[in-house]
């Protein structure tokens, strides 16, 4: 999953320390016809402050992922939308940068991102169960992905790795995602400068493919990832040289949370250990009523949807997310380890709903 967005910095970093490339160079440069491409920067990509819009929140994303779809052809299904907001004024996530960034790998390089990808990174560091994912290709002890439906657990829906590329098309071990950890404490990818750079906080604490933020008083720089079945996650306590990587072929684990306290017990923080859930079925039609879109913080919205029994969160820029749920109001969403609670202030008038997670109410606003 989107694990693979710091791989393709580095990638991107490289080409730069060849003097192939520079974080200030316009899309245009690579693809002459880009729409504002005279404008839009690999640095705005790196940094999701492009406003290009994500192409997997697109409405027939989950119809086009099981397509082959060569770089043009992904980029095609972006390129003429207008852009989300001005260039560099606030973060978005999305996916549709790192394709971009995958196309100017290629482009630059003269080889295949997955080829690139392996003799500057993998190969060096000899990740050797590590690489660009086929489903074709036969892996040993490959795990399969999985997801709850309102029936149990089921096999994740096919996808076809082209889509994702350089933004989320890579598998990996913990133990070689640990041979990648302890190498960025070194030179053996990318030079000190242009590691300080990546791990320099943009605007939403975003560097180049990495989360730079705190926890328990100590510098942290973390990434997760979601994809078809799998959810991710690395956090790299620098100061501490402690590393916790969590990898799940369940679509619903919970990665971030697991992560979270694993460090907490590292460095002797308080934590709960997980504790048994009750979920019951609620009438489709009192589900129903929940649909729509809202609001978490001006520009960040949240559209939740239902399919069969459940429901779905997706939080703008992320993976859609199961809400099971605990009540006919108390949904339960595994991932975040956290409840959402719909509010009613009349009946089948639902004005918004809060979101409790780490000892924090986050409310949210429906407002379609």
């Amino acid at each position: 999953g989107s694990v693979t967005k710091q791989f393709s910095a580095v990638c991107i970093l490289q080409l730069e320390e060849k003097g192939l490339l520079s974080v200030n160079d316009s899309l245009q440069k690579y693809i002459p016809d880009y729409p504002q491409g005279d404008l839009i920067t690999i640095r705005h990509l790196l940094t999701h402050t492009s406003g290009i819009p994500n192409f997997t929140d697109f409405p027939d994303y989950t119809a086009i992922m099981i397509i082959p779809s060569p770089l043009e052809k992904t980029i095609e299904r972006f390129k003429n939308l207008p852009l989300e907001f001005q260039l560099g004024e606030k973060y978005s996530y999305s996916n549709s940068n790192y394709i971009l960034l995958g196309y100017i790998i290629e482009k630059v390089s003269g080889q295949s991102f997955e080829k690139y990808l392996h003799e500057n990174i993998l190969d060096r560091l000899q990740m050797v169960n590590s690489g660009y994912d086929h489903s074709e290709k036969i892996l040993a002890k490959r795990a399969s992905g999985y997801e709850l439906s309102s029936g149990g657990l089921v096999n994740t829906p096919y996808m076809d790795m082209s889509v994702p590329h350089a933004a989320g098309a890579m598998y990996s071990t913990v133990e070689d995602m640990y041979l990648w950890d302890q190498a960025l404490y070194t030179e053996k990818v990318l030079s000190k400068a242009s590691l300080d750079r990546m791990f320099t906080p943009f605007l939403g604490n975003y560097g180049y493919g990495w989360v730079i933020s705190t926890a328990y008083n100590r510098k942290l720089i973390s990434h997760s990832g979601g994809i078809n079945g799998f959810l991710t996650h690395i956090s790299r306590f620098v100061e501490d040289q402690v590393t916790i990587i969590v990898l799940s072929n369940f679509s619903f684990a919970k990665s971030d949370s697991i992560a979270l306290n694993l460090s907490a017990i590292v460095f002797g923080e308080p934590y709960e250990m997980p504790k048994e859930r009750t979920f019951i079925e609620v009438d489709p039609a009192v589900l129903d009523i929940y649909v729509g879109q809202y609001e978490i913080q001006p520009g960040l919205t949240a559209d939740i949807t239902r399919k069969e029994h459940l429901l779905f969160i997706q939080v703008q820029g992320q993976p859609a997310v199961g809400l099971l749920p605990e009540s006919e109001t108390q949904f339960y969403i595994r991932e975040a380890d956290a409840t959402l609670t719909f509010m009613k202030n009349e009946p089948g008038n639902i004005p918004g709903a809060m979101l409790h997670q780490s000892g924090k109410d986050v409310p949210l606003k429906k407002i379609k």
